[in-house]
């Protein structure tokens, strides 16, 4: 039998699946925590600094001089990091997702490699080991580099953390583990505000933030090996002895299985599929290009509208809470219409990329009046409710669109433009500059340009999934894009499409 077979035996989503996902959708907590630690720990407090100083003072002098009038602990006050040093914590929070895109780069195709288990737990248990180091950093530049460093661990074992989520269950599943996923990211950001809020000494905070580490990697230790990563390297026996474990622990002891030979990985031992196949395997390389600019529009979109949404001003806790409480309503449309036959993964993400696009467009139409119950404010919220729920399917839709063996390596591509669409757009707001609309019109043509292109990938909803790269010419993959090729009326059209 095949590997979706196989789940249908030992049970797509039994009472062992669900102990496993619980531990890695709820680890999606203690990633948000690491993620949004500089938003609280790098807050400036107000100051002011006693007038007639000597300008030729030094530095140690000059921050001898410097009052902050708010009770409030952060490397700011730690440091004395105003002033001229004021540029180190934007830098620090630059870092860390530096080593995002780093660990998105090197732990994909890695992971695909040697494997998902060992990838996983050596991530964690260096984030963990980086996060203590942030917390008991003695000076600034140690501080610095461990946030590099976690970013790294965490953005490479984010990625394998996804990808483990959907491989231990049946392809049914997979939108559900992947959406909650999400969704309890955006909750461990409104937690992490509440954590914030009791616990107000900055070393103390990273602490915290970074305790429940322990505890995750510590309930991960005994996890199996992903079995479709098994599969897909020719180790079918090692796989079978994973969906048996699954099967007793299912409590379906009297199940017996026997994988299909998968001859194509076993053949092709000797070179294994890497990052350079999403450029030379002509279905993939086209696939990558749409997708990498389907991650890098969602990013711009989202990280561009958190800012344009509303000004920091106000109880600072309350505006990080917000900022993942506002993407929630989004996960339950993603689940609903992600397994409609007719909307699906592509048309559902296509729509929502748009309409986020329009909203931005619309936004620069209406005056942001406080007396109106909608308003432009409104409208760029809404965008990114519908942003947030196409971030969220491209996750899932993604995973989807590349088989097995490379699945990681794809995904890590993917999310590295994606982090340059988070580096930009900060700077889209200085294009008000040239017009006070024109960050909008940025925001809204990507959005609207991304859903169009996202629509020439093929749909994946309860369609089989490839474990390899020659399943994507087999003549069953094959049918099933044919019956996409509809519009074509000539077998020419059709062969060069399949090409």
């Amino acid at each position: 039998m095949d590997l979706e077979e196989a789940f249908q035996v030992v049970g797509e989503f039994g009472i062992c699946q669900k102990r496993m996902i619980a531990v890695l959708v709820l680890l999606q907590i203690y990633m948000a925590f690491q993620s949004m630690l500089i938003v609280l720990v790098g807050a400036v407090p107000d100051y002011h600094i006693e007038k007639g100083l000597n300008p030729d003072s030094t530095e140690e002098e000059l921050f001898k001089h410097v009052t902050f009038t708010e009770d409030l602990s952060s490397i700011v006050t730690e440091w004395f990091l105003v002033k001229d040093q004021a540029y180190k914590v934007s830098l620090a929070g630059s870092l860390f997702f530096a080593g995002v895109l780093l660990g998105n780069v090197l732990f994909g195709p890695l992971s695909d490699k040697i494997g998902r288990k060992p990838v996983f737990l050596t991530g964690l248990f260096f984030e963990v080991l980086f996060g203590y180091a942030t917390a008991f950093a003695p000076s600034y530049e140690t501080f610095a580099l461990s946030r590099l460093l976690v970013g790294m661990m965490n953005g490479g074992m984010a990625l394998v953390c996804f990808v483990l989520s959907q491989e231990y269950v049946g392809k049914s599943y997979w939108a559900m583990t992947g959406t909650l996923s999400n969704m309890t990211f955006a909750v461990g950001i409104a937690l992490f505000a509440g954590l914030g809020y009791y616990v107000r000494h900055w070393r103390t905070l990273a602490t915290a933030a970074n305790s429940p580490g322990v505890l995750f990697f510590l309930l991960s230790v005994n996890f199996p090996e992903s079995p479709r990563w098994l599969y897909s390297q020719g180790r079918s026996e090692q796989a079978e002895q994973v969906l048996l474990y699954l099967a007793q622990q299912n409590g379906r002891d009297q199940t017996q299985l026997k994988l299909k030979q998968n001859s194509a990985s076993t053949q092709n031992g000797s070179r294994r599929p890497g990052i350079l196949n999403l450029i030379t395997h002509p279905v993939l390389r086209w696939r990558t290009v749409v997708l990498m600019y389907v991650w890098y529009a969602c990013s711009l979109v989202y990280y561009g509208l958190t800012m344009n949404a509303g000004g920091d001003t106000g109880n600072r806790y309350v505006t990080v809470a917000m900022y993942g409480l506002v993407e929630l309503p989004a996960y339950p449309l993603c689940i609903y219409f992600i397994n409609k036959p007719w909307a699906g993964r592509r048309k559902t993400m296509a729509s929502f990329l748009a309409l986020a696009g329009f909203s931005c467009l619309f936004t620069m139409l209406i005056p942001v009046q406080t007396g109106l119950g909608f308003n432009g404010t409104s409208l760029a919220l809404l965008g990114k409710l519908l942003v947030s729920a196409a971030f969220n399917i491209v996750y899932v839709y993604t995973s989807e669109l590349y088989p097995t063996v490379i699945r990681n390596a794809g995904l890590g591509v993917c999310s590295m433009s994606c982090r340059f669409g988070g580096i930009l757009a900060p700077f889209v707001p200085s294009l008000r500059a040239l017009h006070q609309s024109m960050p909008f019109v940025v925001f809204g043509l990507s959005g609207i340009s991304a859903g169009c292109l996202s629509l020439l990938l093929p749909e994946t909803l309860n369609r089989p999934i490839a474990e390899t790269l020659e399943e994507l010419h087999s003549p069953a993959y094959q049918r099933i894009l044919e019956r996409q090729v509809y519009l074509f009326e000539d077998d020419q059209s059709k062969d060069k499409l399949l090409q």
